[in-house]
């Protein structure tokens, strides 16, 4: 991906380096029960939940790490996560326009080490890249594209990780269109395979919504960046992940989709631009 010479946003938050200025969580538990309750209870009594789980992360013990300087290579990948944010930036607010759906509300993106406190609670680098729809944040802790090559065998390289980036945009863009709070609202009036069932076509849509930004970004991308796209999604297929971990597979407990579906929902935004085609509820539930 070409990625020289954006401007900087304004919505990058680099916490990298500063240590665990806050309170540590154990393993990301906090984060997802925080998340849990969310998606029980949406609206507004899903985010004066927050808070309270909040409460109780800060019981966590305080670690003080002194800040460190950046490495060359972590100032270079901050550049690079920059360009990406600033991409995502542009695309959307056009199609926002495009679409009359409004203004674009940017999300803020965190860069950070190790632990993070985040509207959602406190969460540890065990969560993975996530969004927290209480405060309309990324968090990254950018060791998480290291663990997707060695561990989940994904090829890498820098468009696994725009694409990413990208599908946690997409769940930004669920949250101020209303269709997370609708899943949350759903899932609460059902059994938890029909609740995992409304979460893979949510994580679906998001996939597309990368897709989407791909297709509209294609004057920065470069030969292979695709590949690598398809190659982090299908390395972090249900299935694949089930069957690496377990050696077995369990559609029902399914929350993201199988790397099949995944690779084929970011396709279909790339090779349509369309957000319009993006309707995983209809497609998977009916």
């Amino acid at each position: 991906m070409k990625w020289q010479g954006r401007r900087k946003s304004g919505n990058l938050e680099d916490q990298r380096g500063m240590g665990n200025k806050g309170k540590l969580a154990a393993g990301g538990g906090v984060i997802a029960v925080v998340v849990i309750l969310l998606q029980l209870f949406g609206g507004e009594t899903g985010q004066q939940l927050a808070p309270i789980i909040e409460q109780v992360a800060n019981s966590q013990t305080t670690q003080q790490v002194e800040q460190r300087d950046l490495t060359s290579q972590e100032v270079e990948m901050g550049n690079f996560m920059n360009a990406v944010l600033v991409d995502t930036e542009d695309v959307w607010n056009r199609l926002f326009r495009e679409y009359n759906l409004g203004d674009y509300k940017e999300p803020k993106l965190v860069l950070f080490t190790d632990a993070v406190s985040t509207g959602c609670g406190n969460a540890s680098a065990a969560s993975g890249p996530f969004y927290c729809p209480a405060d309309q944040k990324l968090y990254m802790d950018m060791s998480f594209f290291d663990e997707l090559k060695t561990r989940f065998g994904a090829k890498g390289g820098d468009f696994a990780i725009a694409y990413v980036t990208a599908h946690e945009v997409g769940h930004h863009i669920q949250t101020i269109l209303g269709t997370s709070n609708k899943v949350r609202q759903l899932q609460s009036q059902t059994n938890q395979t029909g609740a995992n069932k409304l979460s893979v076509a949510q994580e679906l849509q998001a996939d597309f919504y990368a897709g989407v930004w791909a297709h509209h970004n294609k004057e920065y991308l470069q030969e292979g960046d695709i590949e690598e796209a398809l190659s982090a999604a299908n390395a972090v297929g249900d299935d694949a992940i089930q069957k690496r971990m377990s050696g077995s597979v369990n559609s029902d407990s399914f929350t993201h989709g199988t790397s099949e579906q995944r690779m084929e929902w970011f396709m279909k935004g790339y090779n349509t631009g369309d957000i319009r085609n993006g309707d995983t509820f209809s497609a998977l539930l009916n």
